[in-house]
C-alpha cells in the first residue's frame, strides 16, 4: 500500500502512475472508513484526485488550502500524516472530520460552515503581504456554497485588499441536495461543451470585474489534466488572483454514490435499534396534511431539503416550497415577508445554521412580531461532526427574543401536537428537536401553550425539571434509580421554554429544584430557572453544557462526558439532597 510508506512532501516524488494508485487507495479507504464509523462520503469520493493534484503541485504546509465548509478534506488528511488515525476520524478521541488547525500544521483554517472560505483566504493572503511572506493561498469551494451570500462579499472586496489568491470552484450540482438558483445556471453556461468556447469567455466577465482571472472549464477528476492545469495557475498567482473552475462527478469511482450523491452525501451509523421515527420524518408528513386544507402553509429550507424530511411536501406542494440554497439569512427574510403578506412560512434548518440567521430572526421576524414558526432540527448534541456543528446553542440565542415562543417536545408524538398547534399561532414560534426520536413517553397529555407537562409525582422534596426527549429519557431514568432506592422526586416536562410555565413554579413546594437541557446552561432553560427564582428560598442544580465547545464524539459519550446523564444526576440527590 503506497499511503503507508507516503512520508511529508514524497508526493512530489511520484509519477502519474504512482499518483493514480494513491487515488485508487485512497478513495478505497474512504468508503471503508465512512460505512463503519459515518461521516461525509459523495463529496469526499470526488474530491480525490483534485487533493492529490494540489499536494503533487502545492508546497504544503508553506502553501495554505482552506477547504469550504471543510467536509471534503479526507483525502487530504490521509496524504499529511494521519494515515493512522483515521480509522478513528469522527470518533471520540480521534481525528475531526473537518479541518482542525488543532490536530495538524496542513489544516491552515478550521471550516465547518459554508461560504467563509473565500474571505478567509483573503484575509490569509493580506497576513502574508503584510508580514512580507511568500506563499499561495488556495480556497477550494463547491458550487453549493458558492451561492452563500457571504462569497460576493469578499468577491467585492477582493480590489480594497489588493491581494493575490486562487479560488477552485469544484462544480459538481450538488451541495447536500442539487444545487439551485441563477449562479448555479449561470455555472451551467460555463460548463458547456467546446462548442460554447465564445459564449462561456462571454460570461466569464463578471469574474474579470471582481479583480479575478477566470480559467476553465476543466475535469477534475482527470489527474493528470489537474497536475498541468494547477502547476500553470501556480505560475500566474504570483500576478493576480484566478478562479480555477472544474467539473467532479460526487461520488466518483462508487456507483452506488454517483447514482446516489444526494442520499449519501452524509453517512450516519446508528448505535441504537429502537428508533422510533426521526423527527424529519414527522414534520414532512405532519405539513403535508395540515397543506391539504391550508393554502397558506409554505415549506422553506436551505439546501436541504430531504434531509429535514421536505421531499414529500415539495412533490406534493411545488407551488409553495422553496428551496433558497445555502443563504439562510435570505431564507429567513424571506419567510418574515410571506409572512407579512398573510402566508405560514414554516423554516426548516438545522439549529447549528439557524445561528447565521440570528440577526433576521431579531429584526425581521420578532421585532415584527410575525407567525413564522422554525423548524430547528438537529438541536443539541449532534455527534460526529464537532465543534462547528453541535446544536446546543439555540435556547441561549432565542430565549432573549421578545415575541417568540420556544418548544422543545418530548417525543415525536409531542412533536407532531406542537405542529399541528403552530397552524393557528399567529406569532414567531421556533421548535427544537433532535435528529432521532427513540421513545415514545407514555404520559401524553394535552398540549397546551406555556404550560408544563408533569411525567413523575415525587414526596414534595426534590423536582426535575427537564427539557427535550434526550433530557427527559435521562430525568426518568435517574427517577426510576431513585426510586428503587427508596428517593421519591418528581419529574416535569417543560416543554415551553418560553414563556416558562410560571404558575407552575410559582406553585412548586419542592425546596430543590434540579434541571435538564441538552443545551448549553448560559442563556438556556437552567438559567431562566435560575434568574425566575434568584434571591428566593430554593435550591437549584443545573445539569447542561458548561462553557466550551463540545468535540466530536457520539451523542451518548458526550453527555455523560459532560455531565447531563441520568448517572451525575442520581450521583448528585443521593450525595446534595438526601
Amino acid at each position: 500500500m503506497m499511503l503507508e510508506n507516503l512520508k511529508e512532501n514524497d508526493i512530489k516524488k511520484l509519477d502519474l502512475p504512482q499518483l493514480s494508485a494513491i487515488c485508487e487507495e485512497a478513495r478505497q479507504l474512504i468508503i471503508s472508513t465512512v460505512y463503519k464509523n459515518g461521516g461525509h462520503l459523495s463529496s469526499n469520493l470526488g474530491m480525490v484526485e483534485l487533493t492529490v493534484a494540489l499536494h503533487k503541485v502545492f508546497d504544503f504546509p508553506l502553501d495554505k488550502v482552506i477547504f469550504d465548509v471543510g467536509h471534503q478534506c479526507y483525502t487530504h488528511k490521509l496524504l499529511t500524516g494521519r494515515l493512522n488515525s483515521f480509522g478513528n476520524i469522527r470518533r471520540k478521541g480521534g481525528i475531526s472530520g473537518f479541518p482542525k488547525r488543532e490536530e495538524s500544521k496542513f489544516d491552515s483554517y478550521n471550516t465547518g460552515h459554508a461560504g467563509t472560505s473565500v474571505s478567509a483566504a483573503l484575509g490569509m493572503a493580506k497576513a502574508r503581504d503584510i508580514s512580507g511572506e511568500d506563499y499561495n493561498v488556495i480556497a477550494v469551494i463547491g458550487d453549493g456554497s458558492f451561492n452563500n451570500g457571504l462569497i460576493y462579499e469578499a468577491f467585492n472586496s477582493l480590489r480594497l485588499i489588493n491581494t493575490r489568491i486562487l479560488v477552485i470552484l469544484n462544480d459538481n450540482g450538488m451541495s447536500i441536495s442539487p444545487t439551485v438558483g441563477s449562479m448555479h445556471e449561470y455555472l451551467e453556461i460555463l460548463s458547456e461543451d467546446d462548442a460554447q468556447k465564445a459564449k462561456r469567455a462571454r460570461h466569464a466577465n463578471i469574474f474579470e470585474r471582481f479583480g479575478f482571472a477566470y480559467d476553465g472549464v476543466y475535469d477534475g477528476n482527470n489527474l493528470a489534466k489537474m497536475i498541468d492545469k494547477l502547476t500553470e495557475v501556480k505560475e500566474k498567482l504570483k500576478t493576480q488572483s484566478v478562479i480555477l473552475h472544474i467539473i467532479t462527478k460526487k461520488g466518483k469511482g462508487y456507483e452506488f454514490c454517483e447514482e446516489n450523491p444526494e442520499a449519501t452525501h452524509g453517512i450516519s451509523v446508528s448505535a441504537s435499534d429502537n428508533i422510533q421515527a426521526e423527527y424529519s420524518e414527522v414534520l414532512g408528513k405532519t405539513l403535508c396534511s395540515l397543506a391539504e386544507n391550508d393554502d397558506k402553509i409554505v415549506a422553506v429550507t436551505a439546501a436541504m431539503t430531504s434531509s429535514l424530511g421536505l421531499g414529500g411536501f415539495f412533490e406534493k406542494y411545488p407551488q409553495r416550497s422553496i428551496d433558497v440554497g445555502i443563504c439562510e439569512e435570505h431564507a429567513t427574510i424571506l419567510c418574515a415577508s410571506m409572512a407579512a403578506q398573510g402566508l405560514k412560512p414554516y423554516y426548516a434548518v438545522y439549529s447549528t445554521f439557524l445561528q447565521r440567521s440570528y440577526d433576521e430572526i431579531v429584526i425581521d421576524i420578532c421585532s415584527q412580531n410575525l407567525p413564522v414558526t422554525l423548524c430547528v432540527d438537529r438541536a443539541g448534541i449532534s455527534g460526529t461532526d464537532g465543534e462547528t456543528h453541535q446544536g446546543v446553542f439555540d435556547i441561549s440565542f432565542l430565549s432573549h427574543i421578545p415575541n417568540l415562543t420556544i418548544a422543545v417536545p418530548k417525543d415525536v408524538k409531542e412533536f407532531e401536537k406542537m405542529i399541528k398547534f403552530s397552524a393557528g399561532f399567529g406569532y414567531p414560534l421556533a421548535i427544537r428537536y433532535p435528529r432521532e426520536g427513540k421513545r415514545i413517553f407514555k404520559i401524553q397529555t394535552d398540549l397546551v401553550y406555556g404550560k408544563w407537562e408533569t411525567l413523575a409525582e415525587g414526596s414534595g422534596k426534590c423536582v426535575i425539571i427537564a427539557c427535550g426527549e434526550r433530557a427527559i429519557t435521562h430525568s426518568l431514568a435517574a427517577w426510576q434509580v431513585l426510586k428503587n432506592k427508596g428517593i421519591e422526586v418528581g419529574v416535569i416536562n417543560a416543554r415551553f421554554i418560553k414563556p416558562l410555565d410560571k404558575e407552575l413554579l410559582d406553585g412548586l413546594k419542592e425546596k430543590y429544584i434540579i434541571t435538564v437541557e441538552d443545551n448549553m446552561l448560559c442563556g438556556g432553560l437552567g438559567s431562566l430557572i435560575n434568574s425566575y427564582f434568584c434571591g428566593g428560598e430554593k435550591t437549584i442544580k443545573n445539569f447542561a453544557y458548561p462553557d466550551v465547545f463540545i468535540p466530536h464524539g457520539g451523542v451518548g459519550e458526550l453527555m455523560e462526558e459532560y455531565g447531563v446523564s441520568s448517572r451525575a444526576i442520581v450521583k448528585y440527590i443521593e450525595n446534595e439532597i438526601r
